[in-house]
């Protein structure tokens, strides 16, 4: 992935100019709160698709950075409204922003945000753009809502699962390859195609998470299973508690309801799914994922950035590895 990671450090300069540059056209009482999460860093992959996709499909407008952003402003503005949500204290490394910042001010900032990102899009002029950006934001929130109301749920089914990461992963990473492919002037089987490689992408994306939350912190930096303590009924969690005998199942499901899970509790579950593998049958269900993104691929325009697209499926599918 040697080339991938080159490519995207490269790239992320002009794509972090953009943002900053974003964030100074926002009205002054917002702008700290921007800046705030905008500086906290990330992968950057959702704009750095949006560019792949337009240099696959045409020569990339003198624009293409500012709007390859945009999708990243909408998900800027959902990490801050979902900190106040989760009552999070940090977020990557950084106090959160309604931590340094009140909550009123941090849930309208990310309102700003969110209205100038769209504001960004209906500049080009393109009505085809402005509703993927709309459908991004409605489908998102509806990912969230979702996500709310499964939490501390050991019903959930695998469809209500599927629903929930299409709205709140992978309709984003989604709607950042079909923006790239509507801004480059690409035909309908084009645009479709983009559209299907982003959702199956950001679907695996997602299993992988789910799967490396139970991975040790060393690797991921993050206390070692977050969902188990949250209340997500991820798929690794799923296999689990199928295996559990019907007292101690039922002594999960108690703990898991009324979010009494410890971190010792948390790192025995963990333990315990990567022993016996459910993080690598969650994996696997990815790679099914990431098989239909790269047949999306299929009979587009060859070259560089086509090589990138399938690196990407590679970076997925090993994350954490």
């Amino acid at each position: 992935m040697k080339k991938l990671k080159e490519a995207l450090a490269a790239e992320l300069p002009r794509i972090n100019a953009a943002l900053a540059a974003a964030a100074e056209e926002l009205p002054a009482p917002v702008r700290p709160i921007a800046r705030h999460i905008l500086d906290a860093g990330g992968k950057r992959l959702r704009p750095f698709l949006t560019l792949l996709f337009a240099r696959l499909f045409g020569p990339a407008g003198a624009d293409s950075h500012r709007l390859a952003i945009t999708l990243e402003l909408l998900h800027a503005a959902t990490l801050l409204h979902d900190d106040v949500l989760d009552n999070a204290r940090s977020r990557r490394g950084k106090a959160a922003a309604h931590t340094v910042f009140d909550v009123p001010a941090v849930i309208l900032g990310g309102d700003a945000l969110l209205s100038h990102a769209n504001a960004i899009v209906a500049s080009f002029g393109d009505a085809r753009m402005t509703r993927c950006f709309s459908e991004a934001t409605s489908s998102t929130a509806a990912g969230e809502i979702l996500e709310i109301a499964a939490r501390g749920r050991t019903d959930v089914s695998r469809r209500e699962y599927e629903n929930m990461v299409r709205g709140k992963t992978a309709w984003l990473i989604r709607a950042a390859c079909e923006m790239g492919a509507l801004a480059a002037g690409a035909d309908a089987a084009g645009i479709q195609a983009a559209a299907a490689y982003g959702e199956n992408l950001g679907m695996a994306f997602q299993l992988v998470d789910d799967a490396l939350d139970f991975a040790p912190e060393e690797i991921t930096g993050k206390p070692t299973g977050g969902d188990a303590r949250e209340g997500k009924f991820t798929p690794p969690l799923r296999l689990y508690r199928l295996s559990l005998a019907d007292e101690a199942r039922a002594a999960f499901d108690a703990a898991f309801a009324c979010g009494l899970m410890t971190e010792d509790d948390a790192a025995a579950i963990a333990r315990r799914i990567r022993q016996v593998g459910y993080d690598a049958q969650t994996r696997a269900e990815a790679q099914r994922y990431l098989h239909a993104a790269l047949a999306a691929l299929r009979g587009l325009p060859d070259g560089a950035e086509l090589s990138l697209l399938r690196e990407l499926c590679v970076y997925v599918r090993e994350r954490g590895k």
